[in-house]
Parts: C-alpha cells; structure tokens; sequence
C-alpha cells in the first residue's frame, strides 16, 4: 500500500462496506483506500475468521477497522487482520452508540488517551502495516481544543502517524449514533489547526463531505479525505477519483461496464450459495440523478430480495436503467 493512496478513503461504515460493497467500489477506483466495518477485537479472536475477515485480492488497499479497548485483545486481533492480508489496521476512537460505549470502545475512548496509546503500542508491536486511529474532534464537555491536541499528542507519542478526524464531536448521551453523524456542528476549521501543529502526522478529514469538488477544497489544508455516506449512497462519483486525485489517465468506467463487471463477483457469490441481494443491495443508489434511477431502484428492491434471484435480476435493472443497453444485448445474440 502507497501513502498517497489515503488521499481518499471511503470510510468504514457498518452494515454497509462489507466485502460485497468493497468489491463494487473497487471496480470505480483503483487508488482509494477502502475500510470494512468495524469488527470487535473479541468477534476476530473467536468468529468465524473466514466469514468475517476474508477479502479478496482485487480490494488493496484495503484496512481493517478493529473496535476494542484490550491491548492484548486487540494486538492478537490486529495480527489475525494482517495475517488475511489487510494493508492496515485501524481502531476506532469515533462511534458513539450505547452498544459500543458497555463494551468501552469507540468515541468514549478519547476520554482515555493513555489507553489508547497502550492499544496502539501493543498492535504496532505485533504487526508490519500501520496501525491508524480514527476518532472526533471531542466528546461531551471535553471537546476543547487543548483536549483534541493533548489526545492526539499522547497517542502519537505511542507510534501512531495517521489520524482520521471526524469534524464533528460525539454526545456519548441523549444523541443517536444517526444524530451524532448529522447534529453535533462541523468544524473543519478545527483539524485544518491540528494539521499545521502537527506537520510531521497524516491527517484524514472526514465528516459531511458532499462530494468532490468539497473533498478537493480539503486537500489544500489536510493530508487526506475519507467520505462516507455520500460515497455509499452516490458511488458513481467515486469513478472520478483516480483521474482527479492520483493523476490516473484510464477513462471512467460507464455504468453499464461496471454492472457487468461486477456480475463476474456476484456469481461467484451465488455459487457459493450466496443471496443476490448480499451484493445488490450496495448499487441501488448507483443511477442517482439519472432519468430512470427510481425504476433501477425498485426493481432491484423488489426482485433481488426474493428467493432464488439469479443475475437475470441485474441485468434486467441494468436494461431498464439503460435501455440501449438491452438493444446491445440482442444485436450480440
């Protein structure tokens, strides 16, 4: 894995970037640096490892998030995640639901910074690629300035170089996970000052970022952009970034080329006695502001979901998004 590749990350997010979801973003971008959902150090140790872990070549770079507060868990888990080949291993400092706070880990972490540094300490020392943090701007009543530079000092006093900030801070109580990531104020101004004290670390900016035009005006204050729900729920942009943030010179794949090409993925998923709507379910907003986006939607909503849908499902989405396209697959026949 490159360092330039976290100039644009697509941001961990659960339910949503799980294999099937990576796969798919990777057919739009070679360089961006994917994350899968977190995974709890005591779930990697335990679980079915295959299930939960494995990744498929074709996604590099790609991190995995760990969730714990264990410095042995997580070190132990950190090198099963590198033993499947991860590029990186990232722990999350940032998610402030009610579940992750009882199991102390997540956003009430930057409560602690000493542990964290213990927790990052204790994973570089079992594996070769980077261990990363993600994390707010603050939480609760402690979410000064001084409060965001001491947190990120201690752990960096630890061996972390990389730090993704979310520009918001967490209300551990009396907010949802969903109102933290949209009520709590942006304050990119506020990493914008963490980067230019900190010179000699890399760091990501995330949090509310729309689409690229706002990621590029980023880029002249911050090492990097991670975006979230606007590359899930609109991911044909992310079919631009190669060309716009790593200088590549390939022509962006048209829709149609990128569905066919992850039908190859999905039926290798079904053969494997995979559900068509595991993978499907991640390319539903791929027509957004295209004439026939709702008719793509609905039929992929309403077919693939049923028992037995095969890939006759896709590709007829496929045609009544792009009607030319089944006028293509007849003239072939």
């Amino acid at each position: 894995m490159t360092v330039c590749a976290h100039k644009f990350c697509v941001a961990p997010m659960m339910d949503w970037t799980d294999r099937h979801c990576r796969a798919f973003h990777r057919l739009l971008t070679r360089k961006a640096l994917l994350y899968t959902e977190m995974l709890t150090a005591p779930a990697v140790i335990h679980g079915d490892r295959e299930r939960l872990l494995a990744c498929d070549a074709s996604e590099h770079p790609v991190a995995l998030q760990l969730g714990g507060s264990d410095p042995n868990a997580l070190a132990e888990a950190a090198e099963i995640g590198a033993g499947f080949g991860y590029d990186e291993i990232n722990l999350n400092v940032g998610c402030p639901s009610d579940r992750v706070q009882e199991g102390r880990f997540g956003a009430c972490l930057m409560a602690e910074p000493s542990l964290v540094g213990e927790c990052v300490a204790a994973m570089r020392a079992r594996v070769a690629v980077p261990v990363t943090v993600k994390c707010r701007i603050g939480i609760d009543d402690q979410d000064s300035e001084d409060d965001l530079q001491r947190f990120i000092a201690t752990v960096a006093s630890a061996g972390c170089s990389t730090f993704i900030v979310h520009a918001r801070k967490a209300w551990l109580e009396g907010l949802s996970p969903k109102q933290n990531r949209e009520v709590p104020p942006l304050d990119y101004a506020r990493i914008y000052r963490l980067k230019a004290s900190h010179p000699d670390l890399t760091i990501i900016l995330n949090g509310g970022i729309a689409d690229l035009d706002e990621a590029e005006q980023h880029l002249a204050h911050v090492d990097g952009v991670m975006l979230g729900r606007a590359a899930y729920q609109t991911p044909y942009l992310l079919a631009e970034v190669d060309r716009r943030f790593f200088g590549g010179e390939e022509p962006v794949s048209l829709r149609a080329e990128v569905l066919e090409a992850l039908m190859t993925h999905t039926a290798r998923h079904l053969e494997s006695g995979g559900r068509l709507n595991n993978v499907v379910r991640h390319v539903l907003g791929f027509y957004h502001g295209q004439p026939r986006a709702r008719a793509f939607r609905r039929h992929l909503s309403e077919n693939a979901v049923k028992e037995g849908a095969g890939l006759d499902v896709l590709h007829e989405a496929l045609c009544i998004a792009e009607p030319s396209h089944r006028l293509i697959a007849a003239a072939a026949e």
